[in-house]
C-alpha cells in the first residue's frame, strides 16, 4: 500500500482511474463478509497518511482530479433510481446487460465505477467497515488541504451536485403531472401541486446558493422550506399507495410511485452536501479543523450516500431487486382482495360451520359429475390438445358453476385464509403480536378447512358411486373396466405412485388460482370494469338497464372468483397433456376428485377389494388432501407476508401456543365451541 501511495505522489496531474482501482483492490478482503479485514486495511491506510503529509496531500489531489475530470451528474440522478422506460423495459434491459454489459464511457464517473468496483459484492465489505473508520480516513485527507489549491476541483463537483438536484426536481415535477397519478389523486389539479411547488423552491434555493458561491452573502433561507415541500410530495405518494388497496393498482402505477419515491429520497440525501453553515467550501467533509469535535452531519451524509451509490451500482443489473421494489405493492393489492374474500372462508360460529358444510357438500355433488364427465372425455381418444381442451372445459365450467351457486371447494380456501392470517400479523407491531388472537384465528381456519374437506368428500364419494351404479343400470356395463379401475386406484396410491408429487402440483395451481382471483378483483376496481360494462349500449338494449346494472354489480364482486376458477380449470385440465408432450411426469391429484375416482373404481370392481387396497386408497385420498392444503397454504402465506413486508420471528412461541391450545381443547380445531360471542351477536 505504501508503494502505491508513493507512485501516486510521483505522478502529479494524473487523473486516470488505475491507481484508484488498485487502491480498492488492496482494501478489498478475500471474502466480502470479512468486514474486519477490510476495516483493518482502511485503518492501516489512515495511519500511513497520518504519518506522511505529502502522501495524504498527493492522494487528496488525485481523488479530486479523478472526480472533477469526469461527468458526475448521472451518478447522482440515475444510480439507484429506476429509469423512465417502465417496468418491463427495465427488466428486459437488466437481463440483456447481464449477458452483454453496455460500453463504458471513460468520461463518466458512473461508468468508471464498473472498473473501480468490478466485484458485485464490493458494497458488502464497504458497508461492513465501521463508519468511524471511513470518517477518520476522510478527515486525514481533508486535513491535507492547502488553502485554495483544490478550489477548482471542488467547485466542479459542487456544480454537478447542484445540476443533479435540479435534474431530479424537474423529474419529480414531470412524474407528478403523469395522468396515471392525477387520476388517482384529482386534488393535484384542483389545488397547488406539491410536485410543482418543490421545483419552485429548488430553483429559488439554487439561485441563492449560486450567488453565495460567487462571493455573495450566505443565502437568507436554508433548505427547510424545500424539505417541507418534499415531505408533502411523499405524503401524496403514500396516500395514493394507501388508496390503491381499495381502488386497485397496476404495474405501471406501482413503478411510477417507486421511481417517484426514489427521486424524492435522493434529493433529500443530496441537500446536506450543500450545507453552508460551516464553510464557504461546502464540499469539505471534515469536522472543524481547530476542535476535536465529532464529524459534521455533512460528512456523515456524504458517507451514507456514497455507500448507497456503491450498493446501487453493484446491484444495477439485479432482477430480484427490481421485483422487490415493484411487486410488493401489486402483490399486496392482490392478497388484500384475497384477504377480504378469505373472511368468508372462516367459520366463526356453529351456524357458519353448518353453512360451510352445506356449501362444501354442494361442491362435492357437482364434482361427482365432473369426475364422471372427465372419464367420458377420456374415452373419446381425441388428439392431445383436443383432450386437454375438453378436460379444461369440464374443470372450468364445473368450478365456475360451483362459484355461481355459492358452493365451496375446500382446497381453494388456503390461498384466501392465508392472506387473512397475514393481515392479522400485519395489523400489529411485529414485536407485540397478540399470539392468543392469532392462535384463535388459526384454530378457526383449521376447523373450517376440516369441515370443508369433510363436506366435499362426504358427498362426492356417494354421488360418484351412485352415478357409476346409474350408468350400469342404463347401459348394462360398468363406467370403467376393471383395468381402468385398477389404474384409478393406482393413481391415488401414496406409496407406489407419484400421487403426492402430483398433489403438490395441484397445490401450486390452487395458490396460482388465488393470485389470479386477487389480480382480477384488483383489475375490476382499478380499470372501472363495472362502470364500463354499464355504459355498453348494445348490452343495455339486450338486457335492459336494470339487468345491466345487476350484471355490472355482479362482475364487480365476482370477476376475480370467476376468472380464478376459469384459469384453475385450464391449469388442471392441460398439465397432463403438457407433461405427455414434453415427456415429463406432470399431472395433478385433487382430493375431491380422488375421492370420486375411488368411489367409481370401487363400484366398477363390484365392491371386491382387499382391505389393504381399501386402506391404501383411503390414506391416499387423505394424503392428497393434506398435500393440496399444505402447499397452497404455505405459498399463499409466504406471498402474503412478503407483500406486507412482515418479518415474523415468533414462530417457536406460536408453535408452543398452538400445541398448548390443542392439548387443552383439541375439539376447537375440528368443531366450533358452543355459544360463541359471534353467534350471540348474530342472534
Amino acid at each position: 500500500m505504501l508503494n502505491l501511495l508513493e507512485r501516486i505522489a510521483s505522478h502529479p496531474g494524473n487523473d486516470s482511474i488505475e491507481f484508484l482501482t488498485e487502491l480498492v483492490q488492496k482494501l478489498r478482503p478475500a471474502k466480502p463478509h470479512l468486514s474486519e479485514e477490510s476495516a483493518a486495511s482502511v485503518r492501516t491506510l489512515t495511519q500511513l497518511l497520518q504519518g506522511r503529509h505529502s502522501h495524504a496531500l498527493a492522494l487528496r489531489h488525485y481523488l479530486l482530479r479523478v472526480f472533477s475530470a469526469r461527468h458526475q451528474t448521472n451518478l447522482y440522478t440515475d444510480t439507484g433510481i429506476l429509469s423512465s422506460t417502465g417496468f418491463f423495459s427495465e427488466l428486459f434491459q437488466r437481463l440483456a446487460y447481464r449477458i452483454l454489459p453496455p460500453a463504458v464511457d471513460e468520461n463518466s464517473l458512473r461508468d468508471c465505477l464498473d472498473r473501480i468496483l468490478p466485484v458485485n459484492t464490493d458494497y458488502l465489505w464497504m458497508s461492513g467497515v465501521p463508519a468511524a473508520d471511513w470518517l477518520a480516513l476522510f478527515d486525514v485527507l481533508d486535513s491535507a488541504d492547502e488553502g485554495d489549491a483544490d478550489t477548482a476541483c471542488r467547485q466542479k463537483t459542487l456544480l454537478q451536485l447542484l445540476e443533479a438536484i435540479q435534474t431530479l426536481s424537474y423529474r419529480i415535477s414531470a412524474m407528478g403531472l403523469e395522468p396515471e397519478l392525477i387520476r388517482k389523486q384529482p386534488d393535484l389539479e384542483t389545488f397547488e401541486s406539491p410536485f410543482l411547488m418543490q421545483n419552485f423552491e429548488v430553483i429559488r434555493y439554487l439561485k441563492g446558493y449560486a450567488q453565495f458561491l460567487d462571493g455573495g452573502p450566505v443565502p437568507p433561507d436554508d433548505d427547510k422550506h424545500l424539505l417541507v415541500m418534499l415531505d408533502q410530495c411523499e405524503t401524496v405518494v403514500n396516500k395514493i399507495r394507501k388508496n390503491t388497496l381499495h381502488q386497485g393498482t397496476s404495474v405501471a402505477l406501482t413503478y411510477l410511485l417507486v421511481r417517484l419515491s426514489q427521486s424524492i429520497d435522493r434529493v433529500r440525501k443530496l441537500l446536506p452536501l450543500l450545507d453552508v453553515s460551516h464553510s464557504r467550501h461546502p464540499f469539505t467533509l471534515k469536522a472543524d479543523a481547530h476542535t476535536n469535535t465529532a464529524p459534521t452531519p455533512r460528512s456523515t451524509a456524504a458517507l451514507a450516500l456514497g455507500l448507497e451509490l456503491v450498493e446501487a451500482h453493484n446491484r444495477k443489473y439485479a432482477v430480484r431487486g427490481l421485483f422487490a421494489n415493484n411487486i410488493n405493492l401489486l402483490a399486496r393489492n392482490v392478497t388484500e382482495n384475497a384477504s377480504r374474500t378469505g373472511e368468508h372462508y372462516i367459520a366463526e360460529s356453529r351456524s357458519d360451520y353448518a353453512a360451510m358444510l352445506r356449501a362444501a357438500a354442494g361442491a362435492g355433488f357437482i364434482i361427482g359429475f365432473m369426475a364422471m364427465f372427465k372419464i367420458f372425455a377420456s374415452y373419446l381418444r381425441a388428439a392431445p390438445l383436443v383432450e386437454a381442451f375438453l378436460f379444461s372445459l369440464n374443470y372450468s365450467l364445473g368450478f365456475m358453476l360451483i362459484h355461481v351457486l355459492h358452493f365451496t371447494v375446500a382446497t381453494k380456501q388456503p390461498a384466501m385464509t392465508a392472506a387473512r392470517i397475514a393481515a392479522e400479523l400485519h395489523s400489529r407491531d411485529a414485536h407485540t403480536i397478540d399470539l392468543d388472537s392469532l392462535v384463535e384465528l388459526i384454530a378457526k381456519v383449521t376447523r373450517t378447512q376440516f369441515v370443508a374437506v369433510l363436506g366435499n368428500i362426504m358427498i362426492a364419494f356417494p354421488v360418484a358411486y351412485l352415478l357409476a351404479w346409474g350408468y350400469l343400470y342404463l347401459q348394462g356395463q360398468h363406467i370403467v373396466t376393471p383395468e381402468k379401475a385398477g389404474h384409478l386406484l393406482h393413481d391415488i396410491d401414496p406409496l407406489h405412485s407419484l400421487a403426492l408429487f402430483y398433489a403438490a402440483i395441484a397445490g401450486v395451481f390452487l395458490f396460482v388460482a388465488g393470485l389470479i382471483s386477487g389480480y382480477y378483483d384488483n383489475k375490476a376496481v382499478y380499470a372501472h370494469i363495472p362502470a364500463r360494462i354499464a355504459q355498453l349500449r348494445w348490452l343495455k338494449r339486450v338486457l335492459g338497464e336494470a339487468r345491466l346494472k345487476k350484471l355490472a354489480a355482479y362482475i364487480e364482486n365476482n370477476l376475480g372468483g370467476l376468472m380464478g376458477n376459469l384459469y384453475f380449470g385450464i391449469l388442471l385440465g392441460s398439465i397432463g397433456t403438457l407433461g405427455f408432450m414434453l415427456g415429463l411426469p406432470l399431472d395433478i391429484r385433487h382430493v375431491t376428485f380422488a375421492a370420486a375416482n375411488f368411489a367409481i373404481a370401487l363400484f366398477s370392481l363390484d365392491n371386491v377389494m382387499t382391505w389393504q387396497m381399501a386402506v391404501t386408497s383411503t390414506l391416499g385420498v387423505l394424503s392428497i388432501g393434506t398435500v393440496n392444503l399444505l402447499v397452497s397454504f404455505s405459498l399463499a402465506l409466504f406471498v402474503a407476508l412478503r407483500s406486507r413486508q412482515v418479518s415474523f420471528t415468533q414462530g417457536p412461541a406460536l408453535l408452543k401456543a398452538l400445541l398448548m391450545r390443542f392439548a387443552a381443547a383439541p375439539l376447537d380445531f375440528f368443531l366450533p365451541p358452543k355459544n360463541t360471542v359471534e353467534e350471540k351477536n348474530k342472534n
